[in-house]
C-alpha cells in the first residue's frame, strides 16, 4: 500500500473514533473503572489526536542519499520492521492501543496485539473501526488472552519482527527473555515507576498540593508514571501535610459513570489486595497514616484515598511500585540532597518540580535520571512529546517521531557509478 493511502485511512479512523467517541468512553469505563468523563473527555479526544498525528507521519519517512567517498551511490532505506507483536496493559488500554498501532501502521507494518485479560472489549471494539476506514483484513489482529499463555507465545513466536511491551518490570524482563530466545526480536519496553514530585520552598503551596494530588490519583493511582514520591522542603512541609489531607478527604470517590466522581474502583481483586497490603506495609514501617488507609464501603473495589507522611526512603511504600491512590509525603532540606534521593531507585520514568527558580528548574532537569521531567505541571501528554523511561522503567520511547524508529528497519544500498558526472 502507499504510504498516502496509509495516511488516508488513519485520518478516516480518527474521524470514526470521534463519531464513536461516547461508546468508546463507556467501554473504557466498563472495562477499567476509570470515570466516565476521564475517559470521554480526555482520552479517546487524545486517541484520535494521535491517529492524526501518525497518519501526518506515514508519507514523510524516507531515507537519504549519502555521498560516499568515491564512485558509489549510496541509499539509506527506511523499511518497515514486519510483523510487529504489541502487548498493551489495562490502566490505559485505547490510549496505548494508540501509542502502539498508529506509529506501526503509519511505518507499513502489520500487527499482533494483545490485550490485557482484564480490559479486552475497548481493543476489540475499536479495530472494528479499523476495518470501517478501510484498513484491509489481516493486517490489525487482536488476541484477547492472558500473559502466560497469550503474552508469551508472541513474544517467543518466530515470525514476529518487534514486540512492543507497557507493563510491569518484572513482566518485561520475561518478555526481553522470550524475544532473546526465540529470534532475536527486536524490543521496546515501557514500564514501571516510582517517580518523585520534588516541591521546593519557593512554591505556592496551595497550587503544589492540587497538582502533586494530581500527579499521584489520576486514575486512580494507576499510572505508571505517577508522582508517588511526594518530596517536600522542609520550610513548607507541614502547611504542605495538612493541606494535602484536606485535599484528600475532598476527593469524590464513586460509581464512575457519575458527573463529579473523581475516583472509580480498582482494576481487580488482586490489584485492590495488594494496594491494601502496601498501606498495611506503610503502617508497619513507622510511616505517619494522614488520611485513608482502608477500603471505602463494604462493595466494589473502592479505596479511601490515602496518604503517608514521615515516609523514610527504606520504605517499602517509597521503593516500591504501588500502582494505587497512596501518597507518600518525604521531607527534604537541599537540593542536592533531595536530587541523590530521587535518582536513588531502580525507576527512571518521570519526575516532576515544583518551582518558581528558573535556575532550580534548570538544575533538577538536568540531574533527574528520567524520561520526562515536568515542571509545574504534570502528565502532560501531547502526541508528539516522546515518553519513556530510564533504568528499569524501559528501553526506547513511544510518541513523537522516536516512536518510528521501533517500526522501521534501516537498510544501505550501494551501487558502483560508471562516468559520474557528480560525486
Amino acid at each position: 500500500m502507499t504510504a498516502y493511502e496509509r495516511s488516508r485511512i488513519l485520518l478516516r479512523f480518527a474521524d470514526l473514533i470521534d463519531k464513536h467517541n461516547d461508546e468508546l468512553a463507556a467501554l473504557e469505563t466498563w472495562d477499567n473503572g476509570k470515570p466516565y468523563a476521564q475517559a470521554a473527555h480526555i482520552e479517546v479526544p487524545m486517541v484520535a489526536r494521535l491517529m492524526r498525528y501518525y497518519a501526518g507521519w506515514a508519507d514523510k519517512i524516507h531515507g537519504l542519499v549519502v555521498p560516499a567517498d568515491g564512485p558509489h551511490h549510496v541509499q539509506v532505506l527506511h523499511e518497515p520492521i514486519g510483523v510487529a507483536g504489541q502487548i498493551i496493559p489495562w490502566n490505559f488500554p485505547l490510549l496505548m492501543f494508540a501509542w502502539k498501532v498508529g506509529p506501526a501502521l503509519a511505518c507499513g507494518n502489520t500487527v499482533v496485539l494483545k490485550t490485557a485479560e482484564q480490559t479486552p472489549l475497548s481493543a476489540l471494539y475499536i479495530s472494528k473501526l479499523l476495518h470501517e476506514a478501510g484498513l484491509p483484513d489481516g493486517v490489525v489482529n487482536v488476541v484477547s488472552g492472558f500473559g502466560p499463555t497469550a503474552g508469551a507465545a508472541l513474544a517467543s513466536h518466530m515470525d514476529v519482527d518487534k514486540i512492543a511491551f507497557t507493563g510491569s518490570t518484572d513482566t518485561g524482563k520475561i518478555v526481553l527473555e522470550l524475544a532473546a530466545r526465540s529470534n532475536l526480536k527486536s524490543v521496546t519496553l515501557e514500564l514501571g515507576g516510582k517517580s518523585p514530585f520534588i516541591i521546593m520552598d519557593d512554591a505556592d503551596v496551595d497550587h503544589a498540593v492540587e497538582l502533586a494530588h494530581f500527579a499521584l490519583f489520576f486514575n486512580q493511582g494507576q499510572c505508571c508514571c505517577a508522582g508517588s514520591r511526594t518530596f517536600v522542603h522542609e520550610r513548607i512541609y507541614d502547611e504542605f501535610v495538612e493541606k494535602a489531607k484536606a485535599r484528600a478527604l475532598k476527593r469524590v470517590v464513586g460509581d464512575p459513570f457519575k458527573n463529579g466522581v473523581e475516583q472509580g474502583p480498582q482494576i481487580d481483586d488482586e490489584q485492590f489486595n495488594k494496594i491494601l497490603r502496601y498501606i498495611r506495609y506503610g503502617v508497619e514501617s513507622g510511616a505517619n497514616l494522614v488520611t485513608g488507609g482502608d477500603r471505602l464501603g463494604d462493595k466494589g473495589y473502592y479505596i479511601q484515598p490515602t496518604i503517608f507522611s514521615d515516609v523514610k526512603d527504606n520504605m517499602k511504600i517509597a521503593q516500591e511500585e504501588i500502582f494505587g491512590p497512596v501518597q507518600s509525603i518525604l521531607k527534604f532540606n537541599d537540593l542536592n540532597e533531595v536530587i541523590k534521593r530521587a535518582n536513588a531507585s531502580q525507576y527512571g520514568l518521570a519526575a516532576g518540580v515544583f518551582t518558581n527558580n528558573l535556575n532550580t528548574a534548570n538544575t533538577l532537569t538536568r540531574a533527574l535520571r528520567v524520561g520526562t521531567v515536568w515542571v509545574n505541571c504534570f502528565d502532560v501528554f501531547d502526541a508528539a512529546i516522546p515518553f519513556g523511561g530510564y533504568k528499569q522503567s524501559g528501553i526506547g520511547r513511544e510518541k513523537g517521531i522516536d516512536s518510528l524508529k521501533n517500526y522501521l528497519q534501516i537498510k544501505a544500498v550501494v551501487t558502483p557509478i560508471k562516468n559520474a558526472a557528480w560525486l
